[in-house]
């Protein structure tokens, strides 16, 4: 190891043996080396410490040797001259330093006009940048503008078109209204008819009360008649609720359409401002207020739940007309008819119950085969699964006595994994076998109850032929019929 500032083979201090010292001579007091010596950092170098002045330590050895010579150790050393004060050498700096430090400063200078021309490069590219963002940034927004005034437009067309279409069917229900008042007062005459009808079907008992097509035809004669004339008034106020709702309706889109003019002159005064425009200023913190209290799609949503709604008002309107029409269609083509169409209803009544006993008959034939095939089923499932339980047996044998093996023959081999998969094969195929068995027990009990209800219907069709047969076919003999039952006086 060498003492800090010289090298042991130094020429002004001779051999190591002859300079005999074990460390560096005390340097003066402690407190003038600290106040002479000052290191010098580079700016932005200030905890670089590739160099140190040599020179001090130089000095040092050099007395080391002088007092050597004085106490006649080392006769042969030449002279050293030292200055007297050897503080005053502390702050010299070697040529080697000298030529360090102005590279230091050289490097330095051409890292910071390195830096400053980069950041000058970034600074433009940045200024370009956001100027071609802010330019996309306004004709993205021109066009988001052009883009909502086409909406506002479009919006506008529909709602303009809806009120037209809901006040012309506004219009029609007033008329419906004053024809279904009309029609009212003339459904007394028929009723009397389709009443007495109704009085001789009403002596079938039991469950021989079927609504048939007779009874249909009867009933739509009570409808059009006796409940449609209470139908008809009730209607009438209906027409006059719906009528309101309407109204209501209207008020809507005209509150919508007015809305939307406004918003569409102050969106096309948005669209053509410039930045050239003379009434452009600053509004600070316009951006930071949200007076909004829609989204487009709600926005978009209210226009189009203002059509709907006057969409289904006037689809309830138009239902009620024809609802309207409908009766009195039925009225002004039925009545006239019915007289002839109870009659042929009751022949085509008893041939169709007729036939329907037919098709009964065959499925409960058929029902008790597939019962007799359902029986034959599950008792081939419980033979299947009865064979199967002696494989799973062998199989699940198999592995218990392969488990007795010792050490290292526990090997997990081809026969251990077959058997493993064949109990667990085996195993399934009796889940499905029980699962099938219990499906075709649920089958059979469903084709008994079946039977049963066939049974029972049969029953009940050989009561109803001998009703319609014996009993109803002699009820009508006249019916009015009168023009005016269609609202039209």
């Amino acid at each position: 190891m060498e003492f800090l500032g010289t090298s042991q083979t130094a020429s002004y201090c001779g051999p190591k043996k002859a300079c005999a010292f074990r460390a560096l001579p005390p340097a003066g007091p402690a407190p003038e080396t600290q106040e002479c010596y000052q290191p010098y950092s580079l700016p932005g170098y200030r905890y670089l410490k590739s160099w140190r002045p040599s020179l001090f330590y130089k000095v040092s050895n050099a007395q080391t040797c002088v007092d050597e010579r004085a106490t006649g150790r080392s006769p042969l050393r030449p002279p050293t001259i030292l200055p007297a004060l050897r503080s005053a050498l502390f702050c010299r700096y070697s040529p080697r330093d000298w030529d360090k430090s102005n590279d230091l400063q050289m490097r330095g200078a051409e890292a910071s006009r390195l830096w400053a021309s980069r950041l000058t490069g970034d600074s433009m590219r940045l200024m370009q940048d956001k100027d071609e963002l802010t330019r996309q940034m306004q004709e993205g927004t021109c066009r988001n503008l052009g883009q909502r005034l086409s909406d506002i437009g479009f919006w506008k067309s529909e709602l303009g078109y809806e009120l037209e279409r809901l006040l012309n069917e506004t219009h029609s229900m007033e008329t419906v209204k004053r024809r279904l008042e009309c029609a009212a007062e003339e459904l007394n005459c028929p009723l009397q008819v389709a009443l007495e009808c109704l009085y001789h079907r009403e002596k079938r008992i039991g469950i021989d009360l079927v609504h048939d097509n007779v009874e249909k035809n009867l009933i739509q004669e009570v409808d059009l008649l006796k409940c449609c004339q209470e139908h008809m008034r009730k209607l009438a106020q209906r027409i006059d609720i719906q009528m309101r709702d309407n109204r209501d309706a209207q008020h809507a889109l005209e509150r919508d359409l007015e809305d939307k003019s406004s918003a569409q002159f102050i969106d096309e005064k948005c669209y053509n401002l410039r930045n050239t425009s003379d009434c452009i200023t600053f509004f600070h913190g316009m951006e930071k207020v949200d007076g909004t209290v829609s989204v487009p799609e709600t926005w978009a949503k209210f226009s189009n739940d203002n059509i709907r709604h006057s969409q289904n008002m006037r689809a309830n309107s138009i239902r009620l007309r024809e609802e309207a029409e409908n009766l009195l269609e039925t009225l002004s083509d039925q009545m006239w008819k019915q007289f002839t169409n109870t009659n042929l209803a009751f022949s085509a009544r008893i041939s169709e119950v007729t036939d329907v006993k037919n098709k009964l008959q065959t499925q409960l034939a058929k029902t008790l085969q597939e019962i007799f095939q359902a029986e034959n089923t599950i008792m081939l499932l419980e033979r299947s699964i009865m064979a199967k339980e002696c494989p799973l047996k062998v199989a699940q044998t198999r592995l218990e006595c392969r488990t007795w093996r010792p050490n290292v023959e526990l090997c997990r081999d081809i026969p251990q994994f077959k058997l493993v998969n064949e109990v667990f094969t085996i195993d399934d195929t009796l889940q499905t076998l029980r699962l099938r068995l219990r499906e075709t027990q649920d089958t059979l009990q469903l084709l008994v109850m079946t039977k049963c209800r066939l049974e029972h219907e049969l029953a009940v069709k050989a009561n109803t032929l001998c009703i319609d047969k014996e009993k109803c076919m002699g009820m009508r003999k006249t019916f009015p019929c009168t023009p005016r039952l269609v609202g039209y006086t």
